[in-house]
């Protein structure tokens, strides 16, 4: 079955949209109020197609990007590039293989928005199906719902094809056998000190219990040729999550957003400063106001800086003790990134070729 939203649904619905427009301005005729959106002036040598992800989506922004040649639709693109690390048993991040809650159950989170039609749409808590992302892109296709969670994502996505299978792998597991050994001394789990076994024989030393920890997530937004934009952001969410926890990743406006007249951001990292700021929304907004990308991502930030206010989240500098990294796209190919602190990259594909660059750091 094909789980690839097709070009025709979403060209008949953008058809829609324009009948829908000239309704509305016949609408302003008898005193209605219309404000168009501020549109981006395309200025000098077009830069797109183009493909903004996260650093982990390199090869997804290289898939991505050569869809767009090959004409196809922007979310298309996006998702399929997405997919990759999805499929990646080796990212802990996101889909198979993703770090799990505290019950060691992976559970997933993904949205998906398309620009001519501005349809949106996200799962939360699924579990089971590897690629949430497309599942997310069933959901804008199939129906008129724009979140669908848990119990109930899971029915959804069976309903329409997807097959059930175990995301937990044997690296994961262990990671999260590692994790719970950590918990406390006063539990049946050891610490490796209390170990009464030898070394493995094979290395001749105790295996390492370093516990992983993940904010980990893929973002790609795709800008076709033509200027139309589509995004999507896929994760496991934060490893050892209380079950059922929800970041951002999933909520339209926070992990994603994208509007065509305008550009496509989303974000990686503590999703819960990511929501509590409405970062991808505000990110295309300040882009709509004359932001380059870059500063977009940075006004996001130092809006989340300004509000962090827990001592618990503080350094010793009254600074984020966390990142979150931003990334966005502009209509006219213009693209950026930007983290709170230093070491984040982000992936890019156009003209010359994929590549990971740093994301411009807010605090050095």
């Amino acid at each position: 079955m094909d789980q690839i939203v097709s070009r025709r649904d979403f060209l008949a619905a953008a058809g829609a949209g324009v009948g829908l427009a000239a309704a509305g301005a016949s609408l302003g005729q008898v005193g209605q109020v219309r404000q168009e959106p501020r549109r981006i002036e395309v200025a000098g040598p077009l830069a797109r197609p183009a493909v903004i992800a996260s650093g982990n989506g390199r090869e997804a922004a290289r898939l991505a990007y050569e869809m767009l040649l090959a004409g196809a639709d922007p979310l298309e693109a996006a998702v399929s590039g997405v997919a990759l690390v999805e499929d990646d048993p080796e990212d802990s991040s996101v889909g198979l293989g993703g770090l799990p809650n505290e019950d060691g159950v992976v559970e997933l989170d993904a949205s998906v928005m398309h620009g001519p039609t501005h349809r949106a749409a996200g799962v939360a808590s699924l579990r089971n199906i590897r690629n949430p992302a497309r599942v997310a892109l069933e959901v804008a296709r199939r129906t008129d719902h724009v979140l669908i969670v848990g119990e109930g994502a899971l029915r959804f996505a069976k309903r329409v094809g997807f097959q059930e299978e175990n995301l937990l792998t044997d690296k994961s597991r262990e990671a999260w056998l590692r994790w719970r050994s950590t918990l406390s001394r006063e539990d049946d789990w050891l610490q490796e000190d209390e170990w009464d076994l030898p070394p493995d024989a094979r290395t001749g030393r105790r295996a390492a219990l370093e516990v992983p920890y993940t904010t980990g997530t893929v973002h790609c937004s795709a800008l076709t040729a033509a200027g139309d934009l589509a995004g999507t952001t896929s994760t496991s969410g934060l490893s050892w999550k209380l079950p059922g926890r929800v970041g951002d990743s999933p909520i339209i406006g926070a992990g994603l957003y994208t509007d065509n007249a305008v550009g496509s951001a989303g974000a990686t990292g503590r999703g819960e400063a990511v929501l509590q700021v409405c970062g991808a929304r505000t990110a295309v907004m300040r882009m709509e106001m004359g932001d380059s990308p870059e500063d977009a991502c940075l006004y996001v930030l130092q809006m989340i800086a300004d509000r962090t206010r827990f001592k618990r989240l503080q350094d010793d500098r009254g600074r984020p003790n966390f990142n979150v990294t931003m990334y966005a796209i502009r209509k006219d190919g213009a693209f950026g990134s930007a983290a709170m602190l230093p070491g984040a990259t982000y992936a890019v594909c156009d003209a010359q070729g994929a590549r990971v660059a740093p994301s411009r750091a807010l605090f050095e």
